[in-house]
């Protein structure tokens, strides 16, 4: 069962809310066609233009993409504009996170190097017509932790509350059906790592909207209160090779919490998996992947209060494709101390700032985190994260693509930085695996049963 945890983060969207809020007005909706981008965020530019207009975003594949391929860099001919390091980083402060600041003290070698600003994030016609539905309809249970009367788009397109954002990060489209091949690494401070390979499907039923096929049902209610069927195959390494894990994440969490099952090729069974959630460690993670921060934050959010901050300009990895392009091996982006900058991007972003903080009598590692996310996404883009104390312990960051071939907006790795131990954990590497597969075929709703992943697991 070793390394299965670690593989849940598939790039999944696990979040639920916390703090209800109520639908906006036709009025303020129709801002989603004037001042607002369809997605949400802020049509115009800003004061001095180093963030432009959004202009719809990147919509087609560039010439040099091969359908069934990787993805090519689409801005192959960017350079960056300038390189934010320790010694300059006082220079651009009022524009970085704290956990940034923080690896730029630490490391003499981590640079952000600061590159044009493209608002590349697009996705399909009827996403945005969803969200203009939804922002008049969509509301929170009455414990935050369900949803009704949304479907497909951002629940919350004009969020009023931190709970909104959240809500908006966990159901932001990511197509209907999928089938990814991604590498993990655990990165000593001496730059060994181990390193965990798997392959992942699903259907994302809201984004569908569907149970099997997209349209089969028009009601979130149809839906049978799950989200998400997901299944992860461990494929490497050897001793953990053949695990499999089924998960059913659910919309209402009080009615009926995250649903998981772990084969075990070892023992041949199956078992129910209740420990995938709060801060419940991954295995081979050292401790730096609680259940919780796979997706850059998922899952109930009961423990925390979530507070809207105003929005920040702050530069984020974005369009950062030479992570995951072939020609960079996982042994040139895994270094010491953290991934190799020299293939990173970062671009002028304009993010909600949502502050996280533990509710008292509650319980995780985590005391605060606070989550910088892209306006023209709702991905979770930065995380600083800090211990029980208030110390800052811990950075997550999560650089934006658009996957063009859908199109859709998601990270393209997820890096978490341990700021005392030196080590860091990446996960969603994809250069060295086969392309993953955005429309794939044969993947329906009877192969998410623990009967069903017994069968494969036996085969």
């Amino acid at each position: 069962m070793k390394a299965v945890a670690v593989t849940l983060a598939g790039l999944l969207a696990l979040a639920v809310a916390g703090g209800a809020q109520a639908k906006v007005s036709q009025a303020e909706a129709d801002r989603l066609d004037k001042d607002l981008t369809p997605l949400g965020g802020i049509r115009a530019g800003n004061a001095d233009g180093s963030i432009p207009a959004w202009d719809g975003g990147l919509t087609a594949p560039p010439a040099s993409y091969v359908p069934g391929k990787h993805m090519t860099n689409p801005y192959p001919d960017d350079k960056p504009k300038f390189t934010i390091t320790g010694a300059n980083a006082e220079q651009y402060k009022d524009k970085l996170t704290a956990g940034q600041l923080a690896l730029l003290k630490l490391y003499a070698t981590y640079k952000l190097p600061v590159y044009q600003t493209r608002r590349s994030c697009a996705l399909p016609e009827r996403v945005y017509e969803a969200n203009k539905k939804n922002a008049v309809t969509a509301t929170m249970t009455e414990d935050n932790n369900g949803l009704n009367d949304a479907l497909l788009g951002n629940p919350f397109p004009i969020p009023k509350a931190g709970v909104e954002v959240i809500w908006n990060h966990r159901l932001h489209y990511r197509g209907f059906k999928f089938r990814r091949y991604f590498a993990g690494a655990l990165v000593a401070r001496d730059g060994s790592f181990d390193m965990v390979r798997g392959r992942d499907f699903g259907i994302i039923h809201y984004s569908g909207p569907g149970l099997t096929e997209v349209g089969d049902v028009s009601d979130i209610k149809q839906l049978k209160n799950i989200f998400v069927s997901y299944l992860n195959f461990i494929t490497y390494p050897p001793k953990a090779a053949g695990a499999i894990v089924l998960v059913l994440d659910t919309i209402n969490a009080k009615e009926l919490p995250r649903q998981a099952w772990i084969y075990n090729p070892g023992t041949r069974r199956v078992l129910k998996a209740p420990d995938i959630s709060y801060d419940n460690p991954a295995p081979q993670t050292d401790g730096l992947a609680p259940a919780d921060t796979f997706d850059m934050y998922n899952g109930a959010t009961d423990r925390y209060t979530f507070d809207l901050k105003p929005m920040r300009e702050v530069y984020m990895g974005y369009n950062a494709y030479e992570l995951n392009s072939p020609a960079h091996k996982y042994k040139e982006l895994l270094i010491p101390n953290h991934l190799n900058q020299d293939f990173a991007r970062y671009e002028l972003h304009r993010a909600f700032v949502v502050d996280a903080k533990l509710k008292e009598g509650t319980r995780h590692i985590y005391g605060r985190r606070t989550f910088f996310v892209d306006e023209d996404g709702f991905n979770i883009s930065l995380v600083d994260i800090y211990d029980t104390r208030g110390a800052l312990w811990r950075v997550q960051d999560g650089p934006v693509l658009n996957y063009y071939e859908v199109p859709l907006c998601s990270s393209a790795v997820e890096i978490s930085h341990d700021l005392q131990s030196g080590k860091y954990l990446v996960f969603g590497l994809k250069g060295e695996e086969k392309p993953s597969e955005s429309k794939p075929s044969g993947i329906d709703n009877s192969m998410f049963t623990p009967d069903a992943i017994r069968r494969m697991g036996q085969q």
